[in-house]
């Protein structure tokens, strides 16, 4: 019953964050621009502005402009998540990807620098007044779960070692809609329980802003306003002024 239980839970909770993604990318992608307001010093081309959104994606580039140490702490927390979750793929690979045997040692303590990392960001909220001041509780929540999510799995590892070949096998079968028995462990169970609430309200958090950095005017928007005129898609949809109506400049 309690494989059943988890195995509903993780449908659910897939379903709910593939359409609940999906269907913010889609209002993202329709909402319009209207104003031309990239971030100086912004790229004059397109070709510019790919560098530098690789540049924002792989480094942060403006948050270490901004403050080195939350840049240190988010950089931590996120390229450790990265190598976490690749490692991942193992439980749902068979045969195992070469490459993902190959970081699984790193994989595993990159587990601590991900818990550093985010013990960082939360000391932050907490520390300094401004942050504190514009922190809401569902920001202090994201970062408990994702916690709580690290100390779990290294939990399994490190504490109370858990049997991973019937938990792949496990995870393997809910790819086939084959539900086989879940180990019965109390950090595994706290650990996918956590996952999964994670999956269900990630479309409605501000972990969104993962796929929102790629919609974000300031960041994507080319700086050639003076040699284009920016024109929404909508705009050639306005029905025109009525004639009685003075245009601009004129009394």
């Amino acid at each position: 019953m309690l494989s059943t239980l988890y195995a509903v839970l993780f449908y659910v909770a897939t379903i709910l964050l593939v359409v609940g993604v999906t269907r913010k990318v889609i209002i993202y992608a329709r909402t319009p621009a209207p104003l031309k307001i990239p971030v100086s010093p912004a790229p004059r081309t397109r070709a510019g502005v790919v560098m530098r959104m690789l540049r924002e994606v792989l480094l942060f580039q403006s948050l270490f402009r901004s403050n080195k140490w939350i840049w240190a702490f988010g950089f931590l927390f996120h390229w450790s998540m990265l190598l976490v979750l690749l490692r991942h793929l193992r439980y749902f690979t068979e045969p195992v990807w070469w490459w993902v045997s190959l970081i699984q040692p790193f994989g595993i303590y990159a587990g601590f620098t991900m818990l550093a990392g985010l013990l960082g960001l939360l000391a932050r909220r907490i520390v300094q007044e401004r942050i504190r001041y514009i922190s809401g509780p569902s920001d202090y929540l994201m970062l408990a779960l994702l916690i709580l999510i690290v100390l779990s799995g290294l939990a399994m590892r490190f504490v109370a070692p858990t049997d991973i070949v019937a938990v792949k096998a496990y995870m393997l079968g809910l790819l086939r809609f084959r539900i086989l028995e879940l180990p019965a462990a109390a950090p595994l169970l706290v650990h996918l329980a956590s996952v999964a609430v994670l999956m269900i309200v990630f479309p409605i958090s501000k972990l969104m802003h993962a796929p929102g950095l790629f919609f974000a005017p300031s960041r994507t928007q080319v700086d050639n306003a003076r040699e284009f005129r920016h024109k929404t898609a909508w705009a050639d949809q306005l029905p025109p002024l009525p004639d009685d109506i003075p245009a601009r400049g004129e009394s």
